[in-house]
């Protein structure tokens, strides 16, 4: 399969946006979308300058880098065909580790009209209790003393700005690409509560300079591992030390509040809107809650790619009875959205076999995904005082994982927590399986005190301890 090259040429292209984050979702997700623009002569000055902050990003830096920044993207469909593009978007990269004044002039360059941002849902130092920035961390502590050489995301941006606004340099918009429930206003609440703490006058600054859109954005794009790389590179007509591949569903929508000017992101199908509440709703509450419904059981069961897993039927039984009885009642579908087709969209979607997403990715950081997928719907479900079994089998699941680290086949496994609290690890440890739901994920419902839940959720304990995941699920779905 030959890649479709991109239709522009590469040296007429400028850098208008910085992207902070160039994992695998953003080069197939920001990267594909804007690809498409900028074969529009009009647009060709929004090419991303991609931005990597962590030492781990060493490797895709050199190698894209090696292959003059292109790469190819396979978008893999349903209907088992193929798509691969030749993706040339990427304009520059930076990697702030090697070069941090250089990330500091690109965000400060008056020719940048958008921040853009994939830094994971628990990458915006939020406390999971409070909800607020934390100002306490170390690394934050360090870059609120030290702006000329930060280390972390907030003290780079807010270096940047500073810079914008001493040069009179016009202002610019910040935009989240991560899940989470209006991750504009999230960015907002941390970046303006790091700068205000830092430099008032840049604080004030930023009140009438700077502006931070909503946006909700989808799309399944596994890890590439180095079997996936060999892979896709028999399928084409060159050597790609850093291909990404991802399915064919593909959406973004995004509050028009850009104070610098944006691309034409609609030419490509992007959606704008006046508000993204409902569609972050939708997505956050059915797709992003069922894959972490889907995790931690289908996990302990042995499953560790998603379509093996619903080839499971009791796990699509368990999804479609948590979408249909336990969700659909809190998401009100947005303007032209079928709300049945969409849900068993998401199951066709989890069953591509084609994109073959890892379980232990969906595993991944659940400490910060429980309190934005699962527990605002949860807190509903209780106050209605509705069936909590599902979501109730799902925490004692995540008991299990977290504690015994070792899945119903025997096989051990590493857990992957990089935002677990030294008390989270004290509560995951108690005998007392009650102590777990203190953990830092679920702080926003005193869960200990729901006396329906408790029940439930201490009978699952005991029966996946006592007889494995696979029994109880099945006791759960027949």
């Amino acid at each position: 399969m030959t890649p479709i090259s991109y239709p522009y040429q590469r040296e007429d292209i400028k850098t208008g946006i910085v992207h902070i984050g160039v994992g695998n979702f953003h080069r197939a997700h920001q990267q594909y979308y804007t690809n498409l623009l900028l074969e529009n002569k009009n647009q060709q000055q929004w090419g991303i300058c991609g931005i990597a902050l962590l030492p781990s990003d060493e490797k895709i830096v050199k190698d894209l880098r090696s292959q003059n920044l292109d790469y190819t993207l396979t978008v893999c469909g349903r209907n088992g065909k193929d798509e691969m593009y030749k993706i040339g978007s990427l304009t520059e990269l930076i990697w702030g580790i090697e070069n941090p004044e250089a990330v500091i002039a690109k965000i400060a360059d008056p020719a940048v009209k958008i921040i853009s941002l994939t830094i994971t849902e628990g990458g915006y130092n939020l406390d999971k209790e409070t909800n607020e920035f934390n100002l306490n961390d170390p690394q934050i502590q360090y870059d609120l003393k030290n702006q000329s050489a930060p280390k972390t995301v907030f003290g780079f941006i807010a270096e940047g700005l500073r810079l914008r606004k001493d040069n009179g340099a016009v202002g610019v918009t910040i935009l989240s690409c991560d899940n989470l429930q209006h991750n504009g206003n999230t960015a907002k609440r941390a970046f303006t509560t790091f700068i205000e703490a830092q430099d008032k006058e840049l604080g004030n600054w930023i009140k009438n300079n700077v502006t931070f859109p909503n946006s909700m954005v989808d799309r399944i794009t596994p890890a590439t591992t180095p079997q996936d790389i060999e892979r896709l590179n028999e399928k084409s007509d060159w050597n790609d030390k850093a291909p990404v591949y991802c399915e064919d569903f593909i959406q973004w929508v995004i509050e028009d509040n850009f104070i610098a000017g944006r691309p034409e992101w609609e030419k490509t199908g992007v959606e704008f809107t006046d508000d993204v509440t409902a569609f972050e709703n939708m997505k956050l509450s059915l797709l992003n809650a069922s894959h972490t419904l889907l995790s931690y059981p289908s996990f302990l069961k042995g499953h560790r790619k998603v379509d093996q897993a619903m080839e499971d039927q009791s796990i699509v039984r368990l999804i479609r009875d948590f979408m249909n009885i336990d969700i659909t009642p809190y998401v009100p579908a947005p303007a032209h959205t079928d709300l049945d087709l969409y849900k068993q969209t998401l199951i066709e979607r989890f069953s591509n076999h084609s994109v073959s997403d890892q379980v232990s990715r969906l595993c991944f950081d659940g400490i910060s995904k429980f309190p934005v997928y699962i527990m605002p719907n949860l807190a509903k479900m209780i106050d209605d005082d509705k069936d909590l079994t599902r979501i109730a089998f799902l925490i004692a699941s995540y008991r299990h994982y977290l504690k015994y680290k070792a899945d119903d086949k025997g096989s051990s496994y590493e857990i992957g927590e990089p935002w677990i609290t030294s008390e989270d690890g004290t509560l995951i440890q108690s005998d007392n399986p009650v102590d777990f739901l203190s953990l830092s994920a679920f702080k926003s419902i005193e869960l200990e005190k729901v006396n329906a839940f408790v029940t439930l959720y201490k009978q699952f304990v005991d029966d996946i301890k006592d007889n494995g995941i696979t029994p109880v699920l099945e006791s759960i779905v027949n």
